[in-house]
């Protein structure tokens, strides 16, 4: 972790919103050595978090919040006016989750703003840190009008957390966006990430707004990009890891390329993203030709582990049994949102397999949307008699498991790797019918 704030350098935060973004953007800041005060309408999250209970998952976070709450320079509070009026600059994380037609749902932002503007009594810096559609910035600032009639400025402060390193993400950022032409603002916005070591682009508030998009957009684009590869690799017989591994030695792509084939991005953010930048592109009279194409590629990914299970069981899965590993969308997370997981599920079910399931942290949050499906804390107990192991997420344990000795306890010794995360000769040798993605 970085090195505190002195006194004369700390800022005073509220943070309107304990989401994934709020919570881990106001105890970071704590850590940093703000006094920072983090708000939710919700009583009940707000009285677990003094009691150390975390709403999500996510690696470090229980003992960050712990640290500074106990040291008294983080608090939690379901009464954001005192927390408004206490700081100098205010943070509206809260959700933006996708209408039907795709575009951001700004009721909760709105909502913040009017508390702000309701509440506020002298200057502010007000940072729009949810990801928002182009010109929410504009919105935010009319809404605090309103209601305030004096000087106040709004930043847009794009976050680029990956949920089950966010805390790390956070600490040591690759950049930080500061989206406004204020002086003043910029000023303490920069007083306020001193001690971050990254580049700090300094922009106006529609350019930051659109960096975010543009950045999980692009990102969400390799993806699919690299499925594709993938499908073409299984039709003529070369191995999209390699494929991959070669791509990332050029120094224009390079070794953190988002180019691991699999079944498909999910999560709160590539999605959403994905369809608000498409949807924003519509509203200005533009089709995004290549994103809809990387949405339809992505949704076809997620189905592509079936004919993968028929080719080693046939045609016929009626009461066949699956053992699904892996539920969240990707691994160091309890997130299910758009997981391919759930496509997988109801494939299976509605062609009458009988599925269990095992994730380290998921599955209390998978068992409030996928029904029918037996819950194991044991792999070695789920995998008993099973016809087809299905790899849905990349965790490390799974690649860590005695698979001599998984292949005694099955049926039948098939499985179906759809993260491309276990070694095919190494499967193949102990005597699995293994199947991978683009391989």
């Amino acid at each position: 972790m970085a090195s505190k704030s002195s006194k004369n350098d700390m800022k005073k935060v509220a943070v309107i919103g304990t989401g994934y973004v709020g919570l881990v953007t106001g105890v970071c800041l704590a850590d940093m050595g703000h006094i920072v005060t983090c708000v939710d309408i919700d009583s009940g999250k707000i009285e677990n978090l003094k009691k150390g209970i975390m709403p999500i998952y996510e690696d470090n976070l229980h003992e960050i919040v712990k640290k500074n709450y106990e040291e008294k320079i983080l608090f939690f509070t379901d009464k954001p006016e005192e927390a408004i009026n206490n700081s100098e600059v205010i943070f509206i994380a809260v959700g933006t989750p996708p209408l039907p037609d795709g575009s951001a749902n700004l009721s909760y932002v709105k909502g913040a703003a009017e508390t702000i503007g309701k509440s506020m009594k002298d200057y502010k810096v007000i940072v729009n840190k949810s990801t928002v559609p182009i010109g929410t910035g504009d919105l935010v600032t009319r809404i605090i009008s309103t209601y305030y009639k004096a000087d106040f400025d709004v930043v847009s402060n794009p976050e680029f957390l990956r949920e089950g390193t966010a805390v790390w993400d956070f600490m040591n950022p690759d950049r930080i966006v500061i989206g406004n032409g204020s002086k003043k603002a910029q000023e303490i916005m920069l007083e306020l990430y001193e001690k971050f070591d990254c580049e700090k682009l300094l922009t106006d508030i529609k350019t930051a707004e659109l960096i975010k998009y543009a950045s999980n957009s692009y990102l969400a684009t390799s993806i699919s990009f690299i499925n594709s590869i993938a499908n073409i690799c299984e039709k003529i017989g070369a191995d999209v890891t390699k494929v991959s591994e070669g791509m990332k030695l050029d120094k224009r792509i390079g070794k953190y390329a988002f180019l691991s084939a699999g079944i498909g991005y999910g999560g709160s953010c590539f999605p959403k993203d994905v369809k608000a930048l498409i949807q924003i592109a519509h509203e200005n009279g533009e089709r995004f030709s290549v994103l809809e194409a990387v949405e339809d590629t992505n949704e076809a990914q997620k189905q592509s582990l079936l004919p993968k299970i028929q080719k080693l069981l046939g045609e016929d899965l009626n009461d066949k049994k699956i053992a699904l590993l892996g539920l969240a969308f990707k691994p160091k997370t309890d997130d299910m949102r758009e997981a391919p997981s759930l496509t997988i599920v109801k494939q299976l079910q509605d062609r009458g397999a009988e599925v269990s399931a095992y994730d380290p942290v998921a599955q209390e949050q998978a068992s409030k949307l996928i029904l029918d499906v037996k819950y194991f804390d044991k792999i070695e107990e789920m995998v008993k008699g099973v016809d087809c192991i299905v790899i849905a997420t990349e965790w490390d344990e799974f690649t860590k498991l005695d698979w001599e000795k998984i292949k005694k306890l099955v049926g039948n010794a098939n499985i179906v790797d759809g993260r491309n995360c276990l070694d095919r000769d190494k499967m193949k040798a102990m005597g699995w019918n293994y199947l991978a993605v683009g391989r």
